[in-house]
């Protein structure tokens, strides 16, 4: 199996449309009649070009060119098809303009990135495309009315993605969709994805609301000594042991204190989806220090009861 990939092919055909990615197993086919005008699209990365050329019931074995089936790819007997500035290619091919005339029957187009026919393709990246042709038929198309979706979220903001493609935030109007069901992804910062499959209905609208589940964490707090109060952010949780749960994405203050013990708080960041052990260890209060006053003994006493004797005297002689 041919694992190269950078070329994509698309074909319509009236209202239908066909996409072939080259990781696919097997390439999808389409029914047309001699005379249908095909449109081909796609992309090719990292060429200017891409070369077209065509295999089937009684067809040279390494190809023909779309255009002219008198051709031969090895003799470089190519479509040769322009990559415009945004990698995308495209060209009509008109089944009943091709300088000859083919089989019913089921044929395979080429889409290459060089002129290598069939026999050289391990030096090219290519992908195919099935189109089984035969005799025209009458028919009739019913218009195909479009639907569209409403696509709303809680909190509003969050970015949508239909298919791997960006439409932008929420709240979002999404119009001019083709009966079927889409794959829309939600997503915003701290909150988990939340995906779901909308299924869209001709002239109708599809409404949505996605509600967002916080993206979070939990952290396993413990102490030494356990039995210590807890605080997060300021709310208290309990006594250690203790799990504070669904914590946001970030960082997070803890608060841990006991009676005869020095509080203590840290930062801790929380991680979505794992529960982190958090261990604090207390110290406890040191004791105060305190001053004891002596009373003043007798011998004090005594000499201070002289000292004002002695005074005394001394003003008493000095009138």
């Amino acid at each position: 199996m041919h694992t190269h990939h950078p070329v994509i092919v698309s074909c319509m055909l009236a209202i239908a449309c066909l996409l072939l990615i080259p990781v696919a197993s097997a390439a999808p086919g389409i029914q047309a009649s001699f005379g249908d005008v095909i449109p081909l699209s796609g992309y090719s990365s990292g060429s200017q070009t891409v070369y077209l050329y065509l295999t089937g019931p009684n067809l040279p074995v390494n190809g023909v060119a779309l255009n002219d089936i008198s051709k031969r790819a090895e003799n470089g007997g190519f479509t040769i098809v322009q990559v415009d500035g945004d990698d995308r290619w495209s060209y009509k091919w008109g089944t009943s303009n091709i300088g000859g005339r083919l089989d019913e029957g089921t044929y395979t187009i080429w889409v290459v990135n060089g002129p290598n026919d069939r026999s050289h393709l391990s030096q090219a990246d290519y992908s195919t495309i099935s189109v089984t042709l035969g005799k025209p038929s009458i028919s009739i198309n019913t218009p195909v009315q479009p639907g569209s979706m409403n696509l709303l979220s809680v909190p509003d903001g969050a970015s949508v993605v239909m298919g791997e493609k960006y439409l932008g935030k929420t709240p979002l109007t999404v119009t001019e969709l083709l009966p079927g069901t889409y794959d829309v992804i939600f997503s915003q910062f701290g909150y988990q994805k939340f995906s779901t499959r909308v299924p869209v209905e001709g002239g109708r609208i599809t409404e949505v609301v996605a509600t967002l589940v916080p993206d979070t964490g939990s952290l396993a707090i413990t102490s030494v000594p356990a039995g210590s109060s807890v605080l997060v952010d300021g709310k208290n949780i309990g006594i250690t042991p203790v799990t504070a749960e669904n914590l946001t994405r970030g960082n997070h203050t803890v608060a841990v204190s006991l009676d005869g013990y020095m509080p203590l708080q840290q930062i801790v960041t929380v991680v979505p989806g794992q529960t982190l052990p958090v261990n604090i260890g207390l110290f406890p209060i040191p004791p105060q220090k305190t001053e004891t006053t002596h009373a003043a003994g007798p011998e004090v006493v005594t000499l201070i009861a002289g000292f004002v004797a002695i005074m005394l005297l001394v003003r008493y002689f000095r009138r």
